[in-house]
């Protein structure tokens, strides 16, 4: 199930989004969580199984409601288990517009899309 961000859950969500290739210097890392915070375009999101925040998937949404996926990432421990799959379904459910993927995340949303299929 997806919870909205809040500051509470920063370190959490800045160690999930530090899985991801291009999230791994901190203050990079810093940058993108400030962009969640402070930038109402931006939105970012927990997934929560049985009390553990396993994920973190985060949305640039434009003025039309199309979202872009910018962040998708699960804790390593839950891989393979078709975690990122509900994550990408659920959202769908959501997002009022059209969803899209940047360069980031555009490989695993295909590869979802096209299960889903």
């Amino acid at each position: 199930m997806f919870i909205r961000y809040k500051q509470s859950y920063k370190k959490i969500a800045m160690g999930l989004i530090s899985y991801m290739p291009k999230e791994k210097e901190i203050k990079k890392l810093q940058e993108t969580i400030d962009r969640y915070e402070t930038d109402d375009r931006y939105q970012l999101y927990l997934w929560k199984e049985d009390d553990d925040i396993i994920g973190v998937l985060g949305l640039f949404v434009d003025e039309d409601t199309t979202a872009e996926l910018c962040h998708l990432s699960v804790n390593p421990s839950y891989r393979q288990e078709g975690i990122g799959r509900k994550m990408i379904a659920a959202l769908q459910e959501i997002v009022p517009g059209e969803l899209r993927a940047n360069e980031d995340t555009i490989e695993f949303f295909e590869a979802c899309m096209q299960e889903m299929r």
